[in-house]
């Protein structure tokens, strides 16, 4: 063999070996969901794609949430179940690896499926900031949700008539005031802003302590609690539910 042909061979072989390490890492380094967290994920209908809580009664009213980085799906069970009882019919997206670079477009074939209704877009810290970049260059958005999380230049929205809510907790540790204000300038000047006290950054999810976060002074429940009555009350307010 060539000196040239065992160079490349030998590059091949260690992109391939830091290729399978990444995902195994990706894999073994997610937060899966709290026991009270998966209980709720079982009154959810799943598949390969998504795990869907269905209002009581027929709506047309969708929400496609996107996790955070490395949260496992199932995580959302509590307040989506929450949500979905007040007439949303809440999709939580299940995306590669966890993260939701890797599976941007994944709310396109959930609102193909049905065009003609109403969606929403919502997202965890890094999965707010894929998702809004997903509602800045798709038609066929009626508003955007974000939890501990915000937009970046590509998923600016300034310019858009959508409603907009941005949910916070006073003891995130990893998105802070600071990162709300300096991009409060890819919002509409309406965007509606929230804080929940005493909540911390995986408290937007049940999967327990989350590396860099604040201690939250309230309980979890309690969260979930603020997260569903909040969001319910929001949709009230700009016309999406009675």
């Amino acid at each position: 063999m060539k000196r040239w042909h065992k160079i490349i061979l030998s590059i091949v072989i260690a992109l391939m070996v830091l290729l399978i390490g990444s995902v195994g890492y990706l894999k073994f380094s997610a937060y899966p969901p709290s026991q009270e967290a998966e209980a709720a994920s079982q009154m959810s209908q799943q598949n390969s794609e998504y795990l869907l809580f269905e209002a009581p009664k027929e709506s047309d009213l969708n929400l496609i949430f996107y996790p955070g980085a490395l949260v496992e799906p199932a995580s959302y069970s509590i307040w989506a179940s929450q949500v979905a009882e007040a007439g949303v019919d809440v999709y939580i997206v299940k995306m590669p690896l966890n993260m939701a670079f890797f599976g941007a477009n994944r709310a396109a074939k959930i609102v193909a499926e049905a065009p003609e209704e109403t969606y929403l877009l919502g997202g965890h810290s890094l999965g707010g900031v894929v998702a809004s970049r997903f509602a800045a260059s798709q038609d066929g958005i009626a508003g955007m949700i974000y939890l501990a999380s915000y937009p970046d230049e590509k998923g600016d929205l300034a310019q858009t008539e959508l409603p907009v809510l941005s949910l916070s907790a006073s003891q995130d540790g990893l998105v802070e005031a600071k990162d709300l204000a300096d991009t409060k300038q890819y919002l509409p000047k309406d965007a509606t802003f929230e804080l929940i006290e005493g909540g911390n950054h995986a408290g937007f999810g049940s999967y327990g302590v989350q590396k860099k976060d604040g201690e939250a002074t309230i309980s979890n429940e309690d969260q979930q609690k603020e997260i569903s009555k909040r969001m319910v009350a929001w949709l009230q307010t700009e016309n999406f539910l009675p």
